[in-house]
């Protein structure tokens, strides 16, 4: 078994580098990279960490949402609530919008647990229209037209100064790279809460719930406590990406903030080209949904018809996604969530493998 266990130790540490490495450049590309680059890695970096989240609800929890833009639209007016009328600083009211999200989540889950299917799917859409409505009767935010941040708060917020200094460069640009900065920094913490989360017990008990909820149950897991968990969580994170969202927008209105295609559609078709159930897919989605949009877009209603018939294609062909496709043929893995049963005198040879003793 010395064999495999070796095999399996370097892949991990060489996986380990790889992302290593490719943080490390991301974290630089300031220093190299032009304004428009950075501008594409900011919309690629948050719509993944969207969908992330979504696919922990739907992948892993078998809650199918399609009103994931209530987390968007009520983390954005908490951040402009907390600069606007609070006057605290932008990055404060990230955090902020991810409370809000979680503080709204849990009612709203109270009420949407009680349906299933289908049923769940429209009852958080009606979540995510209330909230919309009832934030646009708030004038001091803007009402049904919305609001914006002036450069005095955007161009000052926390950090902006050094970052300044640092590139030798203008207010504007420094805000650039910072907002930049902050979405790879939820991009990463994103990735990393997942993963742990997954290979963690409750990662077990998600994976019994979708698989079975009556067997899970029958085992005395607690399917209402880990659904409510899950749906938290994911709302807190929802929340803070569309907060860091609106501030590199530096506007926000209820029509934008709640848009169930920028926030929800777009999500669930990378989650679902890329490969539902995988942290890997969502990657892969991101990436195909932004050369899509860069290539596409100018072509109007053809770009929407163009992203429905590649869903549909990838949905008859590889209905566990490209990654979930080429990871089943290849035995391929980035991020291993699968756990392997060992004997007793294999598992006590196995340190610091990808497989934990069950």
């Amino acid at each position: 078994m010395a064999g495999p266990t070796f095999l399996r130790t370097h892949a991990t540490a060489f996986r380990i580098a790889g992302m290593a490495i490719v943080a490390a450049l991301l974290v630089a590309a300031p220093a190299f990279a032009s304004r428009a680059a950075m501008q594409d890695l900011f919309f690629v970096f948050t719509l993944l960490a969207l969908a992330q989240y979504w696919n922990l609800l739907a992948g892993y929890a078998g809650l199918v949402s399609v009103g994931q833009q209530a987390f968007v639209g009520v983390g954005a007016y908490a951040l402009f609530a907390a600069a606007l009328i609070l006057g605290w600083d932008p990055l404060i009211g990230i955090l902020l919008g991810g409370v809000a999200a979680a503080l709204v989540a849990v009612p709203s889950a109270l009420l949407v647990f009680r349906l299933r299917g289908a049923y769940f799917a429209i009852g958080t859409w009606v979540v995510a229209e209330v909230c919309r409505l009832v934030l646009a009767q708030v004038k001091a935010l803007g009402g049904g037209t919305g609001t914006s941040l002036g450069p005095e708060i955007t161009n000052h917020m926390f950090g902006a100064k050094w970052i300044a200094g640092l590139f030798g460069v203008r207010a504007p640009a420094a805000r650039e790279i910072e907002v930049y900065w902050l979405a790879l920094t939820l991009l990463i913490g994103t990735l990393g809460l997942i993963y742990l989360l997954l290979r963690s017990r409750r990662g077990l008990a998600l994976a019994a719930i979708r698989d079975s909820e009556t067997a899970a149950v029958s085992l005395g897991v607690d399917s209402f406590r880990a659904r409510l968990t899950i749906y938290v969580v994911a709302a807190f994170g929802t929340g803070m990406v569309g907060a860091l969202i609106y501030l590199q927008k530096a506007r926000v209105s209820p029509e934008a903030g709640f848009s169930v295609l920028d926030w929800t559609a777009y999500v669930i078709f990378i989650v679902v080209i890329g490969g539902i159930g995988t942290i890997e897919g969502p990657i892969v989605g991101a990436i195909v949904l932004y050369f899509l949009q860069d290539y596409l877009a100018a072509f109007g209603t053809w770009y929407l018809i163009a992203l429905g018939t590649l869903a549909a294609a990838v949905m008859l062909v590889a209905p566990r996604g490209i990654w979930g496709y080429f990871a089943e043929r290849f035995d391929l893995q980035i991020f291993p969530l699968r756990r392997r049963l060992l004997a007793k005198a294999d598992a006590a040879s196995v340190t610091g493998s990808d497989a934990p003793s069950t």
